[in-house]
C-alpha cells in the first residue's frame, strides 16, 4: 500500500507569528513524531508552505485576510520547530499561494497513493482545502485527517471543518478529541 503524509503549513507565522494562536505550538511534537513514524513505515512525506510576496495585501486573499504572513524567505515563512528538524533534503516541499495546493493535487494524482494523511495548520482553511483536493485527486484512496495533529484558532470552526471533512468521506481520527 502506497502512503503519503502531507504536513500542511506548519510555519512560524501560523504558530507564533502574525497569525499564530494558542494551541498551534502544542501539536508540533506530535506532528514531528508522526513524520518519524511515516519514515519508519516507508511512507512519503510532503510539506506544503503557504507562500506570499510583498504584494499579498493586494491579492484576493489579502483583501479578505489583511494580515501579511508567510512572505517568502522571511522567518514567518519557515517551517516551525520541532517539525523543521524532521525535514530531509529529499522531501517534496510545495509552495502555494492560496489555501489549496495545485501542485499537491497533481503530485497525489501522478503518484496514485492508496492512502494520504494530512496534518498541520489551519484545520478550517488549508488543511480542509487540501484534504478536499486529495479526495478529488484520489477518489478511491483512504484520505485521513488526525484531529490531534491539526488545530484552529476557533474551536467551533475546528469542529465544523472536521464535520465537513467527514461529509467528504475523509476519515477523521480521534473524533472524541475533536468533538
Amino acid at each position: 500500500m502506497k502512503k503519503c503524509l502531507v504536513v500542511v503549513d506548519y510555519q512560524n507565522d501560523f504558530v507564533t507569528g502574525s497569525l499564530g494562536f494558542p494551541g498551534a505550538e502544542v501539536i508540533g511534537p506530535a506532528i514531528a513524531a508522526r513524520i518519524q513514524k511515516a519514515r519508519a513505515d516507508g511512507e512519503d512525506v510532503v510539506f506544503t508552505l503557504d507562500t506570499h510576496g510583498p504584494d499579498y495585501l493586494d491579492s484576493h486573499e489579502g483583501r479578505h485576510l489583511p494580515v501579511a504572513h508567510c512572505v517568502h524567505g522571511t522567518d514567518g515563512w519557515q517551517i516551525a520547530s520541532p517539525v523543521a528538524g524532521e525535514i530531509r533534503d529529499e522531501d517534496l516541499r510545495l509552495e502555494k499561494d492560496t489555501f489549496g495546493s495545485r501542485d499537491l493535487f497533481e503530485h497525489l494524482r501522478r503518484e496514485g497513493y492508496d492512502a494520504v494523511e494530512l496534518c498541520g495548520l489551519v484545520t478550517d482553511i488549508c488543511v480542509s482545502t487540501n484534504a478536499a483536493l486529495a479526495r478529488t485527486a484520489l477518489p478511491e484512496a483512504d484520505i485521513v485527517v488526525d484531529a490531534d495533529l491539526t488545530a484552529s484558532a476557533d474551536p467551533e470552526k475546528f469542529r465544523s471543518a472536521l464535520d465537513v471533512l467527514r461529509s467528504l468521506h475523509v476519515d477523521v481520527l480521534h473524533q472524541d478529541a475533536a468533538g
